[in-house]
């Protein structure tokens, strides 16, 4: 099966590692590392980590756009890129080795064009997909509508449209329906109109959404507490297993690759889900943004079969 990825806010993803951050002061730096960023892009290096293939549709704009196409391609994945008038943002992630805190510095990104934006659209008619992957904020100025526009064309061309993101341009996209959405507590109660949901409350809650047509299946992320799956005949939840943390940077998207790929492989939803939750929780065992390892995910997905029921 054909996997897009979709990522219209990427970035190239600095990071560093230090003792400790101290104001006005020269820091030293251990030597950067530079990795190629966005939630669509991220979702296409853990793919591509579990042995699939996907095709990464991105924009990419002046030099800092040359590199994440450079860093894309050194990843081995299939890309369509967007080139765009303006330049790529570039994200910048400080650890500290002290306190095993972590800093992450997020620019804003760069605003896309009427033409660049259509370009985007034709290239997901084109693709192909049988899922598409749509991951990430909006860069700014973009209509709040524009996923909503990628739900139509996922219907229109048979695609199963799998989305994380989050505000107006979630709930825009809803309307529309999807397949498969992950929201995180907060970013359920918004879409439900509610507060202060507790985790008893999350099945009747996803379920409002499934039952309103505007998506088949909700993950609902749990942190370092699992992930919940709803379906009209489900209610699973999937615990994390216990790993040491040194970043969150590519958790969320590691969880949707592994989802993505169970479900190209076959898998039922709950094994789907465990998939996603020991890609999500080996992301966390890496610093900076190196995403997870393999043999990690393997690992955990025993510690998932023992103990995660």
């Amino acid at each position: 099966m054909n996997i897009v990825t979709l990522t219209v806010n990427p970035a190239v993803d600095k990071s560093t590692i230090i003792d400790r951050l101290i104001p006005e002061q020269k820091l030293r730096c251990d030597p950067p590392r530079f990795d190629a960023g966005g939630g669509g892009i991220n979702v296409s290096k853990a793919i591509r980590r579990l042995g699939g293939k996907s095709l990464a549709i991105f924009t990419a704009g002046g030099l800092p756009g040359q590199l994440l196409a450079k860093l894309v391609r050194q990843e081995q994945i299939d890309a369509k890129i967007i080139e765009t008038a303006e330049w790529t943002r570039e994200n910048f992630v400080v650890s500290e080795t002290s306190t095993n805190a972590q800093y992450r510095f997020g620019m804003p990104g760069a605003a896309l064009s009427e033409t660049e934006t259509q370009a985007i659209l034709e290239a997901l008619e084109q693709s192909e997909a049988d899922y598409i992957v749509a991951s990430g904020s909006l860069p700014p100025h973009m209509d709040v509508n524009f996923y909503e526009k990628v739900a139509e064309i996922s219907k229109n061309i048979g695609a199963r449209l799998i989305l994380d993101t989050s505000g107006e341009p979630l709930r825009a996209a809803c309307d529309e329906g999807v397949f498969l959405l992950k929201p995180n507590i907060g970013e359920l109660e918004a879409l439900v109109g509610t507060s202060n949901l507790e985790t008893d409350d999350v099945d009747d809650a996803a379920r409002s959404l499934i039952g309103d047509g505007k998506c088949e299946v909700v993950i609902v992320s749990l942190g370092p507490k699992g992930a919940i799956l709803v379906t009209k005949d489900l209610c699973e939840h999937i615990p994390a297993p216990p790993v040491q943390k040194r970043s969150t940077v590519g958790a969320g998207d590691s969880m949707v690759a592994g989802m993505t790929w169970a479900l190209t492989q076959g898998l039922s939803y709950p094994d789907m889900l465990r998939w996603g939750v020991a890609c999500g929780s080996a992301a966390t065992m890496n610093e900076g943004t190196q995403l997870f390892l393999r043999a990690d995910v393997e690992r955990l997905l025993e510690w998932l079969k023992r103990f995660g029921n």
